[in-house]
């Protein structure tokens, strides 16, 4: 089993879709907003309420995300033409600082389907609440859980505690991954249900850690509990300046051949000294 899940890990790598955002064209407002430089991070855009539908917002706003395939399913349906086979793929994606999004595809080879799954969970990432939860630790940092919470998804349950700095992830390999990603360190976890569910049991993780960010908290609870929502290193988008349009004319070339008088000199007028010298 570890070396089937280390080969997933290669494979997400390998397939990780590298694209040219010089050439990118947003069709919605927030990308055009990300593309014109008036919201700089990630936090900013989701803060904003507008639906995060290209991949590329993440892509820019978040560049050091990285990404893991939880779970390969293959899926086998017969037709009148024969036996069809589709793969159903569930990767995580995470920048390990308080963001991270799950989503799935469907496709007939692996590969597309990675890369497709992998944008699907980037156009459903969540800023993460993290603090110092636990009772038995007064650290101050925020590496756990600041309060418990509780995810479901079909018949797994999902139960998150703040736990002290030391204990690391008490979860299980699918949950690991997911908090791994998302940026917590140190967590207690208990389950019930079918578990062996590996979707089952990521979707339910991933639920725990969006009621963090859904669950509000009083100014006093965030300065005992160390809350902090989001990156704590935050990635912040420069645009570069477009050049300065000077306003003068650009002045032509002082020596050029112009055929015909020589427009340089001044003719005298008659009259003047300068006529009767002539």
């Amino acid at each position: 089993m570890p070396q089937r899940r280390g080969g997933r890990r290669r494979e997400a790598r390998a397939a990780r879709p590298e694209r040219d955002l010089t050439k990118w064209a947003p069709k919605t407002k927030l990308g055009r907003l990300v593309l014109a430089g008036e919201i700089t991070t990630l936090g900013d855009a989701i803060q904003t309420g507008l639906p995060i539908r290209e991949p590329e917002i993440v892509d820019i706003l978040l560049p050091e995300t990285e990404d893991e395939v939880l779970d390969v399913n293959m899926v086998q349906r017969m037709t009148d033409s024969g036996r069809r086979v589709n793969f159903v793929i569930t990767c995580i994606v995470g920048n390990k600082d308080g963001f991270a999004g799950l989503g799935r595809a469907r496709g007939r080879e692996v590969g597309p389907s990675i890369r497709r799954a992998i944008d699907n969970a980037k156009l459903n990432m969540i800023e993460i609440k993290r603090g110092c939860g636990s009772w038995e630790c007064g650290c101050g940092r925020a590496h756990s859980l600041p309060f418990r919470v509780i995810g479901s998804s079909g018949s797994v349950q999902v139960t998150l505690k703040p736990a002290p700095q030391g204990v690391g992830l008490a979860v299980g390999d699918v949950a690991k991954s997911v908090l791994k990603l998302a940026g917590i360190t140190d967590a207690w976890g208990f389950t019930k249900g079918h578990t062996k569910t590996t979707v089952n049991y990521a979707l339910a993780t991933f639920e725990a850690l969006r009621k963090t960010a859904e669950l509000k908290v009083r100014r006093e609870q965030t300065d005992r509990l160390k809350i902090k929502a989001g990156a704590e290193q935050v990635f912040v988008r420069k645009v570069a300046a477009a050049p300065p349009v000077p306003d003068e004319a650009v002045p032509l070339p002082e020596e050029v051949e112009v055929e015909g008088e020589d427009l340089t000199e001044v003719a005298a007028a008659p009259g003047t000294e300068e006529a009767k010298e002539e």
